[in-house]
């Protein structure tokens, strides 16, 4: 590395944007008409929380909004911040004379998860009374992680990976605009390595954009392509995998073991988070996920048992909870998977947005009034009860949607049983042998 590239700042914070119109991605919030935008053009910004994976522009989104709106701007780090480091923030705001013409200043927090409830409580009367916009971002789903009265006083946008076309724009833009490469003969010659190493995060593809560069220093020209790229990364992991961005890869891989039915990767990579210090409460919801999505009615006990798992590391902690971590593991990988309730909600998802709020059919409607009663809801419902095995031949969905089948059993033990049911009841729409 060069001694001009060390005095100035890595790639990433060299090429941050500063404007709405150079920020790349998530155009679902910040394109024209979208519901970020709007809160930023009009000024009338009220607390949020932007969730979604690591590099897809939360702080520089933070950042941007304190700029357009001219707005006071604090940043903390949940990581090392406590209550009294957001009380003095308190403390600024309230003294700040400029607070009535220039709106609430912004109180920015960088890993709002890893704040305990105490801090979080410390949080909420500042946001109740507008002392401060409080903008949280995190990686972790805010549902797990943020107490619900502070949840409940923020919206929650949802962040997406950049797509290959952002990412493309993003080194283009690095090739041609940044101060150092710029000046440089770089020939681009293949781009696959650098998407597939990014894996959607803008700092990411940065980051070994500059590594692939200054392994090349003093050469002219610089190539990159597919070869080039691999072995600087493989050369230089430690630095790659700065601010632990290999966190990400390793429960990829842990997740995928799993669902891959091989214990044994399972079990190494499960290692790997523990001797790196990850959450061990981060491992067990991510274990109740994959006994979820993965094993599914294949082996119901599964999700029982991770969710035992969640509850046990909770309250005996570390380093006893890899115990348990390591029993659900191993029997989540050795488990027969089915992901067809999974695929079953992804279809009538699509078939909602497909045909909309059909209307229910008037026997399965509530009718807890007199004037629904005399609208015939509820009227011609058969209780399945007062039937022979419990089950009576009715229709129950809307008449648009008629012999539509979105659940269709695995072949496993444990849904063959279910699929007999299924075509026992509904022969119409599951007739043997189907």
């Amino acid at each position: 590395m060069s001694a001009t590239s060390q005095m100035l700042p890595p790639l990433p914070e060299r090429l941050r944007p500063s404007t709405l119109d150079q920020y790349v991605g998530q155009r679902h919030l910040v394109g024209e008409g979208c519901i970020l935008r709007k809160m930023i053009e009009s000024g009338n910004l009220s607390s949020f929380i932007l969730w979604g994976p690591p590099g897809v522009g939360k702080t520089t989104l933070a950042h941007i909004i304190a700029q357009t709106l001219d707005r006071d701007f604090f940043t903390l780090s949940a990581v090392t911040a406590g209550v009294k480091d957001v009380r003095e923030v308190f403390d600024k705001a309230r003294g700040n004379g400029l607070f009535q013409q220039k709106g609430a200043p912004i109180l920015f927090i960088d890993e709002i998860h890893r704040f305990n409830k105490a801090q979080q409580d410390a949080l909420l009367g500042a946001v109740e009374n507008g002392t401060i916009v409080l903008v949280g971002a995190t990686t972790e789903n805010p549902s797990f992680e943020v107490i619900t009265p502070l949840l409940s006083r923020c919206q929650v946008f949802v962040l997406k990976p950049l797509e290959k076309a952002d990412l493309q724009v993003l080194l283009d833009r690095a090739l041609k605009e940044d101060v150092l490469l710029k000046e440089k003969k770089i020939e681009l010659r293949e781009s696959d390595a650098l998407m597939r190493y990014s894996g959607g995060d803008a700092r990411k593809l940065l980051n070994v954009l500059e590594l692939v560069v200054d392994a090349q220093a003093g050469k002219s020209p610089i190539v990159i392509d597919n070869q080039t790229v691999t072995s600087s990364v493989q050369e230089n992991m430690a630095i790659y995998d700065k601010d632990g961005e290999m966190h990400y890869d390793i429960i990829s891989a842990f997740i995928k073991s799993i669902r891959g039915s091989d214990p044994n990767a399972a079990i190494y990579y499960l290692a790997r988070m523990i001797d790196g210090g990850e959450d061990p409460l981060f491992i067990a919801r991510r274990l109740c996920l994959s006994a979820s999505e993965d094993v599914g009615l294949a082996n119901p006990n599964a999700l029982l048992l991770a969710n035992a798992c969640f509850e046990v590391v909770s309250k005996i902690g570390m380093p006893e909870g890899r115990i348990p971590l390591a029993e659900t593991t191993v029997y989540l990988a050795s488990s027969p998977k089915s992901n067809a309730s999974y695929m079953a909600l992804e279809k009538a998802l699509a078939e909602v947005k497909l045909s909309g709020n059909q209307p229910v059919p008037l026997p399965i409607r509530n009718a807890p009034t007199q004037l629904m009663k005399d609208l015939n809801y509820s009227d011609g419902y058969k209780y399945a009860h007062d039937y022979p095995g419990h089950f009576v031949d009715m229709e129950f969905m809307p008449d648009a949607l008629k012999g539509k089948v979105f659940y269709e059993p695995a072949k496993n033990k444990h849904e063959d049983v279910l699929r007999a049911y299924l075509e026992a009841c509904w022969p119409k729409y599951y007739p043997k042998g189907w």
